[in-house]
């Protein structure tokens, strides 16, 4: 049978023809208390689509009456969709973090073409994340809010994979809706083994699950008997696997997507270098049912417990030090470039080329590592590492769960995509990566100075901030807790975005024309009648000289010069 599915190109397409801010291009790793080296869990999150603006949504806790509706508005387009009722009390959500310390994220993985689409569904993807965390106080309970809403009103995304934590679990859950016909989805969520590590990238990554452990993998009663129905699926329930069935993995799955994940475990086990050339998009099949034979693991263990700082460095990265490493090409230019400009694809004499999707690109509206820590009382043990554009290049600011404000710097409304605001975060940061993108190999290690510095002080502060938080806390002084903790999130997001502000006023002086100022002691150099010492002016490496005589012939030569 010839399998239809969504290519993530085919969704990339869709967000530049129509418009659409889809986030099909995502990144999630998922850490548990075991692996972590002070025993939290943490998830991350890359939001990264071309119309995405970064800021830090803010719903306040609240009460409603009885009959209370909530309008449902799709999360990428803005689309009413619908109402569903409004339960009597929701939950404070700072970001994707409640005041629990439910943290949820998601990567879009589209899946079977013919199941992308259900007439009147309500619950796009967005708002099963953001009502589910007004409403759960547990993971397990994310779960059951994210299926039962999805059971009532329809599910209007195409396939979505979700990351979702609270202080003790980790679990991955994986859904795709039923098409026009049916109401809802079949999915399969799993629990991420303690110890252990895992990760998605818009490929569904779930195949086999156990079918009789409620502890540790959940699923919708339909999820396998929904694809025999279909004719996708013929064999032992054992050997049914969600991937494989619903979203198999090709090429794309593999280069564009699977990839990432690759490129974030192998930072942390030394053993993942065996799937590289399955990250180059090599899919091999085997087997009685021919599913891929070459996967990775859905999960794997760190060589040693993961920091929160280790943590952030999984969501910064370019494939560097592996085949896919993205300096090491033509298409990195002169300085070192690790991006490329979209289109995902380009076609040379008729044959199809691909840009390199890395974990850290330049589209991203926000970022985040969730961090949940069951020892302290919920508001000060959930901190939402926060930080805005390029992952490679932003500062994470910690934004304790239990906040009541939202910095100025990340607070929605202030700008927009088309909107510049002078004390907006997201363009404070874009000023400084896209200037960095025109000389990177010079200008990057100046801006990530200056990130180790704040991250360095934020991860420092962090006990002395717990402690504090907490005296007042088991005081009963539970509002001044929360104002304090309020302040030190505002006042470090704002202090940061400031401190960013100076970054890009220095590096525009460094770095302005092509030249590079000279320094001394931390001071631009001067002579001594005070003028400018002269610039360095390193020019271009030899690889690109000869590159650029070998495509212009004698169009550059100087004529009669030595040589010619």
């Amino acid at each position: 049978m010839i399998r239809k599915y969504k290519h993530i190109a085919i969704l990339s397409l869709l967000t530049v023809v129509l418009g659409i801010q889809v986030s099909l291009a995502c990144t999630n790793f998922l850490v548990t208390k075991g692996a972590s080296a002070d025993g939290s869990t943490m998830i991350t999150y890359a939001a990264d689509s071309h119309t995405l603006y970064g800021e830090l949504y803010f719903q306040p806790a609240k009460d409603y009456p009885a009959g209370a509706m909530r309008d449902i508005h799709e999360w990428d387009t803005g689309k009413f969709l619908g109402r569903i009722p409004q339960v009597a009390h929701t939950f404070s959500v700072v970001g994707n973090m409640n005041e629990f310390q439910v943290a949820i994220g998601e990567t879009t993985y589209g899946g079977r073409e013919e199941l992308a689409t259900q007439s009147g569904a309500i619950m796009d993807y967005g708002s099963l994340m953001y009502v589910a965390l007004q409403r759960a106080k547990t993971a397990r309970e994310a779960i059951e809010v994210i299926a039962d809403l999805m059971d009532k009103y329809g599910y209007a995304s195409s396939g979505e994979s979700f990351s979702i934590s609270d202080p003790n679990e980790v679990w991955i859950m994986e859904m795709i809706g039923k098409g026009d016909g049916e109401k809802g989805a079949v999915w399969v969520a799993q629990r991420i083994p303690d110890g252990y590590v895992s990760g998605h990238a818009n490929q569904a990554r779930i195949t086999t699950f156990p079918m009789n452990d409620p502890a540790n993998c959940l699923f919708s009663k339909d999820v396998i008997s929904f694809a025999r129905e279909k004719g996708w699926f013929d064999g032992l329930n054992k050997d049914f696997s969600f991937s494989d069935v619903y979203a198999p993995v090709d090429f794309s799955g593999a280069r564009f997507s699977d990839a990432r994940v690759f490129a974030g475990f192998i930072k942390v086990n030394s053993g993942m270098k065996q799937y590289e050339e399955y990250a180059l998009g090599v899919v091999k099949h085997g087997g009685d049912n021919k599913f891929p034979s070459n996967r990775m693991p859905l999960w794997i263990k760190p060589d040693k417990k993961l920091t929160v700082q280790d943590v952030m460095g999984m969501m910064r990265d370019h494939y560097q030090g592996t085949a896919l490493d993205m300096t090491k090409d033509a298409g990195a230019g002169p300085f070192k470039l690790p991006y490329r400009w979209r289109p995902l694809t380009f076609k040379v004499d008729s044959a199809d080329y691909v840009n390199e999707r890395a974990i850290s690109t330049q589209q991203t509206g926000f970022s985040f590592v969730a961090q949940s820590r069951s020892w302290l009382p919920n508001p000060i043990g959930g901190i939402l590492w926060f930080g805005v554009d390029d992952s490679y290049s932003t500062v994470y600011a910690p934004m304790y769960c239990g906040i009541t404000e939202i910095p100025e710097c990340f607070e929605e409304g202030n700008g927009d995509l088309l909107t510049w605001s002078e004390t907006s975060a997201f363009w404070t940061f874009n000023v400084v990566s896209n200037f960095a993108y025109l000389r990177y190999d010079a200008m990057i290690p100046d801006v990530l100075k200056v990130q180790k510095n704040l991250e360095d002080k934020f991860v420092a502060y962090t006990p002395s901030v717990d402690m504090a938080a907490q005296s007042l806390w088991n005081a009963g002084k539970k509002k001044e807790a929360l104002q304090f903790l309020t302040d030190y999130s505002v006042n470090q997001a704002n202090g940061m975005t400031k401190e960013w502000k100076k970054l890009s006023q220095y590096l525009i002086v460094k770095f302005i024309d092509g030249n590079i100022k000279k320094e001394k002691d931390g001071v631009f150099e001067r002579t001594e009648t005070g003028m400018p010492v002269g610039p360095s002016q390193p020019g271009y490496p030899e690889w690109w000289k000869k590159v650029i005589v070998d495509s212009t012939g004698d169009h550059l030569k100087m004529i009669g010069a030595p040589g010619h």
